[in-house]
């Protein structure tokens, strides 16, 4: 598996390659991508897991979170890849690399995936692409997932991907939907010395 390709003029990151998938930074600038971005975090399915800090719920807040990605591409902190299918190029879902931290050698990833392309290994197989290159080309030591407790698919696909079960952190996420509560969750990790997972 080739892992990257050309150097991807909106971001000081890379294109990736693999696993029947290209991962290319979200572009901001392309109406496309952010009515994409839009439908990926209003989706009900995402909102039951997930509750953003800055709630995107039309075009505007969409291009604002979009810009702030390529903020944090910009300065090294995060890089945000739209994930497509490597033959036609549809928009799929999305997976991150977020709070990267050089000093310490170590980043937190996360994911989603449109509803018409669930059920095909997508984030599975998005997160073995990026997992790949960020412990190997970007130089990392440790990847943290962490999801919502009962979201057993994001387990699986963690687990799928070398991620192990860490612990359970109390209180650490907002409830769907809220700001003023909320509920425990699952840490996953994987480190650069740890064994490749089998059929990846």
């Amino acid at each position: 598996m080739a892992p990257v390709d050309e150097q991807h003029t909106l971001s000081p990151f890379p294109v990736l390659h693999g696993h029947g998938l290209r991962l290319r930074p979200w572009d901001a600038r392309s109406d496309t991508d952010v009515a994409n971005w839009l439908r990926g975090l209003t989706d009900p399915d995402f909102r039951r897991w997930n509750t953003p800090l800055r709630p995107v719920t039309d075009l505007e807040s969409a291009h604002e979170s979009l810009s702030a990605k390529t903020l944090s591409a910009a300065e090294g902190t995060g890089v945000s890849y739209c994930v497509t299918d490597a033959g036609t190029g549809t928009v799929l879902g999305h997976m991150g690399l977020n709070l990267i931290n050089h000093a310490l050698s170590n980043a937190r990833v996360g994911y989603w995936v449109l509803p018409e392309a669930r059920g095909r290994g997508v984030a599975t197989r998005a997160l073995a692409v990026a997992s790949r290159w960020a412990l190997t080309e970007l130089g990392l030591h440790r990847l943290e997932l962490d999801h919502a407790l009962g979201h057993e698919a994001s387990c699986r696909i963690a687990e799928r991907c070398g991620f192990r079960y860490e612990g359970t952190l109390r209180g650490a996420m907002f409830e769907a939907g809220r700001h003023d509560a909320f509920r425990d969750m699952h840490l996953h990790g994987r480190l650069a010395t740890d064994a490749e997972p089998e059929g990846l």
